[in-house]
């Protein structure tokens, strides 16, 4: 197991992984139309996000992408090729990212009828903010990840 920052070499195998986990959650929550589903390649490889990979030998078999600025971290993406499904594999993942330099807050959503991922934030210390309908009856659900730094940070300062 290697977890490693991936850089185009890795285009097509992170377009097909995606597709695979997006498929499963589609399903799951009854909702076709995630983005990352309608992505074209071509979309996908001008994304201009930051990508980790999970490796098992050669295969890429998880990955995660991100945005930062100032401070604040977007989770993108977070997908897991179903054959490897609870392994560990977005713990990992999430685990990794967090090492990813200074940040404040870490931000991710997710359809608030997947409740596998809505574990996975919460026993990673994630807080349910809010649920926002983003299509006819489709709701996702905002996470938020503080860093413990600036949580005693804020405390001090607001006296």
């Amino acid at each position: 197991m290697k977890i490693r920052d991936l850089d185009s070499d890795y285009g097509q195998q992170l377009f097909n992984l995606q597709k695979e986990a997006y498929k499963v959650e589609a399903d799951m929550i009854g909702f076709a139309d995630i983005p990352p589903l309608l992505e074209t390649y071509e979309q996908f490889i001008h994304c201009h996000e930051t990508f980790l990979g999970y490796l098992k030998g050669d295969a890429l078999v998880g990955a995660l992408s991100f945005s930062k600025e100032n401070r604040q971290m977007l989770i993108c993406r977070m997908v897991v090729h179903p054959d490897y499904f609870r392994q560990g594999i977005a713990d990992a993942l999430l685990h990794a990212l967090q090492l990813q330099g200074d940040w404040e807050k870490i931000s991710v959503s997710t359809g608030k009828m997947n409740l596998p991922a809505r574990n996975l934030y919460e026993k990673n210390g994630f807080t349910h903010k809010d649920d926002i309908e983003a299509s006819t009856h489709f709701f996702i659900s905002i996470f938020e990840k503080k860093h413990s730094f600036y949580v005693g940070h804020d405390k001090k300062h607001k006296k």
